[in-house]
């Protein structure tokens, strides 16, 4: 399958709402490879595998996220089993001298009667005052040896379900990674039996459809055409998208060379000083919701039902987002999928007094 046909379907998969409604009216195109579907359907058939494919990546990002935190919570706590068997090491080394001392002063007489045959019961005294001290020590060296095995059985159980847990991440990854690649494929399965026509006219399709769903937005003032100016973590943030245009996108990448979509939207957060959760599901569960009427550089724009895609705004109604396997991040008009909602990662920040947006290296599309 050539670049050019990723590219173009992938296009046509970046559509909102308004661009079903267009495409209804679209009349069925005769292709033997899709069966004679109608570009309506075939676009639908798109938009449904990779709206699966995203919701797919994402769920695998999360689980790669948990796997990441879990390998290190086992070398944390690796690091102090360690250092624990070390302790415990020197406890007992500690117990077996005052157990050899013991047995060697075993033969002596005890304290109180070395003090009724003292001549000077001062000095007596003062031995038995030592001899109590080295007695209480012991018991503190070994109530040491006690508390050093227990906390050090302890941490071997806590290492060891760490271990398991992490085991049990990488092989939910895999499946996870493995369901990614299956959709994939059915993906590219369906791209290679289009026709140059048909992909012209999904093509043309989401090209009016978002136009038209954009429009409607800006007219519903959701969306102002003027930019409000970020903050200076916000404004780094835009900056940092903007440079990644033209990079392409791949499923859970989080840069320098690739990303996903939010990959791309927690690594221009992660630049600008202010980290915030890896997936979209996560970035729209834990930041605080603004209605898109008060949208500002940097905030995010999440998009569909279940969260599954995010852009960061850059104002003057456009997003910088990496869409779809097969295409490359881009500024985009900011209804090109259908709209969830926003959020916003720095909603204690001061805005600037100026901003002057960035120029992405590629014109919208």
């Amino acid at each position: 399958m050539s670049g050019r046909l990723v590219r173009l379907a992938c296009t046509a998969a970046m559509t909102s709402g308004a661009l079903f409604a267009s495409a209804s009216a679209v009349a069925a195109v005769p292709d033997p490879g899709s069966e004679g579907r109608s570009v309506s359907r075939l676009l639908t058939d798109l938009q449904r595998l990779y709206r699966d494919t995203e919701r797919a990546t994402e769920t695998y990002d999360a689980t790669a996220e948990k796997l990441k935190k879990q390998k290190a919570e086992v070398a944390r706590l690796d690091g102090n089993l360690a250092k624990a068997r070390l302790s415990l090491h020197d406890s007992r080394a500690a117990a077996g001298r005052l157990a050899r001392q013991q047995y060697q002063n075993s033969g002596e007489i005890s304290s109180y009667v070395r003090l009724l045959l003292a001549r000077d019961p001062q000095h007596a005294l003062d031995q038995g005052h030592v001899i109590g001290q080295l007695a209480q020590e012991r018991i503190q060296t070994v109530g040491r040896l006690e508390g050093t095995e227990k906390r050090t059985d302890g941490l071997a159980r806590e290492a060891r379900k760490a271990l398991d847990g992490q085991l049990a991440l990488a092989e939910r990854q895999k499946r996870e990674r493995d369901e990614v690649q299956g959709r994939l494929k059915d993906v590219e399965k369906l791209l290679a039996s289009l026709s140059v026509g048909q992909l012209a006219e999904l093509t043309r399709l989401e090209t009016s459809g978002a136009t038209e769903a954009q429009q409607k937005l800006v007219a519903s003032g959701a969306a102002l055409s003027s930019t409000r100016p970020p903050t200076p973590e916000g404004e780094k943030a835009v900056r940092y998208a903007v440079e990644q245009v033209g990079k392409p996108y791949v499923w859970g990448a989080t840069g320098p060379g690739s990303y996903d979509c939010s990959g791309l939207t927690s690594q221009a957060w992660e630049h600008a000083g202010r980290p915030i959760p890896r997936t979209s599901q996560e970035q729209w569960a834990r930041l605080p919701h603004i209605p898109l009427s008060g949208l500002r550089p940097g905030d995010l724009v999440l998009y569909f039902p279940g969260a599954t895609h995010v852009a960061l705004y850059v104002g003057n109604g456009l997003v910088v987002q990496a869409p779809r396997p097969g295409t490359d991040v881009k500024v985009s008009p900011i209804a090109a999928n259908p709209l969830l909602g926003a959020v916003r990662p720095d909603p204690d920040g001061e805005p600037l007094a100026r901003y002057t947006p960035p120029k992405p290296a590629t014109a919208p599309r």
